[in-house]
């Protein structure tokens, strides 16, 4: 009987046991699952999506940053002295003048078409020596303005290497504004330059030829003075 009993008990007691465990047990569901994952991926994208954003906006100002950057070069000052100094010498007493007004008036009074009768030899000699002053002082005045742009010319150089150089390495579109303006402004200096050197030396070439041309004026006047008036001299 007791083996008869311990043999019926063994599966009673297994019963008994198991039946708790499989209560315990939880229903997977696969939709609800796949759904939960659905979501979290959705909420993890909108999170990437404003991360992005974020990124953007941040990048957006930093380009802004950088556009309204300034140069920090300024090359106009010494570009203003040079052209400035170029000015003074053409603004010298340096003979006949660059004025409208004045270069007629005084090529007029200086290099006449012909001269009266009776204009002493001395009035001659002296308007001939006020030509020949002027006409040397303009190639004078043609020399000291070359001398003045090959000076600048060597500050040119330090200015264009230093505005190139910014220029190439501008980090917005206002510090690449400023220094092609700068550098179109050196230009613009080199050909006002050469301009005011064109006009002292055509002014020079041109008072050498009216120089040439007036001689025979004055050459005729001092002719009819050595002549007088053609009548021979009789004794009394």
């Amino acid at each position: 009987m007791k083996r008869a009993f311990k043999y019926l008990a063994t599966p009673l007691t297994v019963a008994l046991f198991s039946v708790p465990a499989v209560a315990q047990w939880e229903v997977f569901d696969p939709s609800n699952f796949t759904e939960n994952v659905l979501q979290a991926s959705r909420e993890l994208q909108q999170i990437e999506n404003q991360i992005q954003s974020l990124q953007n906006e941040a990048m957006m100002l930093t380009n802004m940053g950088k556009n309204l950057q300034a140069l920090g070069l300024n090359e106009l000052g010494p570009i203003l002295s040079d052209l400035d100094q170029v000015r003074s010498i053409v603004n010298q007493p340096f003979g006949i003048g660059f004025d409208l007004g004045t270069t007629q008036a005084q090529f007029g009074q200086y290099w006449p078409a012909s001269y009266s009768a009776g204009t002493s030899n001395t009035m001659l000699q002296a308007d001939g020596l006020t030509r020949w002053s002027d006409a040397m002082q303009s190639f004078l005045q043609t020399l000291s303005i070359g001398a003045q742009v090959v000076r600048n010319v060597e500050n040119d150089a330090a200015s264009l290497s230093a505005l190139v150089g910014a220029s190439q390495g501008a980090a917005g579109n206002l510090e690449a504004t400023q220094a092609t303006n700068q550098l179109l402004a050196l230009s613009t200096k080199q050909q006002l330059q050469t301009q005011s050197l064109l006009a002292a030396q055509y002014r020079a070439e041109a008072l050498n030829l009216a120089n040439e041309q007036e001689a025979e004026v004055q050459g005729r006047a001092e002719f009819v003075n050595f002549a007088g008036s053609g009548t021979a001299y009789t004794p009394h």
